[in-house]
């Protein structure tokens, strides 16, 4: 469920977030740095999974020039991701 803005999560609790969805639909353990893609248990059609549980999760709209891989390839990317929008969103 989205949080509202009196809940926005810090950075830590992104990324916690982040990966119980991963471990929830991998049955994988992730570091935060760990490439997802490499590993080979992360596809491309799951890649849009990860775009529609960032913007549901996180309230956030990941716009086109978003959507490149980098910027889904790790925890800690995602992570960056949404802390970005949510700055430029602010602003």
């Amino acid at each position: 469920m989205p949080e509202s803005a009196s809940e926005r999560l810090s950075a830590a609790g992104i990324e916690h977030r982040l990966h119980e969805f991963l471990v929830e639909r991998t049955k994988t353990e992730w570091e935060p740095g760990q490439d997802l893609f490499a590993s080979g248990v992360v596809s491309s059609l799951f890649a849009m999974e990860l775009v529609v549980f960032v913007e549901k999760a996180f309230d956030v709209v990941v716009e086109r020039e978003d959507l490149a891989m980098d910027n889904f390839r790790t925890i800690s990317a995602m992570t960056d991701l949404v802390l970005r929008l949510r700055k430029a969103a602010d602003a």
